[in-house]
C-alpha cells in the first residue's frame, strides 16, 4: 500500500510540475506577443550624426592653418624685401667710398724744414761670427 501511495504522490507531483511548465510557456508566449505589439507601436528615435559638425570644424581648422601660413609667408617676404633694401644701401655706400680720389696738393707757401732729432746716434758694433762652445 505504501508503494501505491507513493506512486500516486509522485504522479500528482509530476502533473503539477507539467501544469506549471505549461503556464510558464503560456506566459512567455503572451509576453512575447505583447512585446511585439509594443515594438510595432513604438516610433524610431531620431539620431544625429556628428559628421557634418566634424566636417565644419575641420574646414574651420584648415582655413585657420591656411591663413596662418599665408600670413607667415607675407611676413617672410616683407623681411626679405627689407633685407634686400638694406644690402643695396650698404653696397651703394661701399661703392661711394671706393671711388678713387686725387690727393690734395701740398701747400708750397709754407716750406718744410726738418728738425734735428733729439735721440742720440747709434753706436755701431761689429758682428761676432765665431761660435762659442758649438757642437758641430
Amino acid at each position: 500500500m505504501e508503494n501505491i501511495a507513493s506512486t500516486k504522490y509522485t504522479l500528482k507531483y509530476l502533473s503539477q510540475a507539467k501544469d506549471e511548465v505549461k503556464e510558464r510557456l503560456c506566459d512567455r508566449s503572451n509576453k512575447a506577443t505583447t512585446k511585439t505589439l509594443a515594438k510595432e507601436n513604438s516610433k524610431p528615435q531620431e539620431f544625429k550624426l556628428h559628421t557634418e559638425q566634424r566636417a565644419y570644424k575641420r574646414a574651420m581648422f584648415n582655413y585657420s592653418v591656411a591663413t596662418k601660413l599665408y600670413i607667415m609667408e607675407l611676413q617672410k617676404k616683407q623681411i626679405e624685401k627689407i633685407q634686400k633694401i638694406i644690402e643695396e644701401e650698404e653696397i651703394r655706400m661701399l661703392r661711394k667710398e671706393m671711388i678713387p680720389r686725387a690727393q690734395l696738393m701740398p701747400f708750397f707757401d709754407r716750406p718744410f724744414f726738418p728738425q734735428r732729432s733729439s735721440r742720440p746716434l747709434t753706436i755701431p758694433r761689429e758682428p761676432s761670427f765665431h761660435m762659442l762652445n758649438s757642437k758641430c
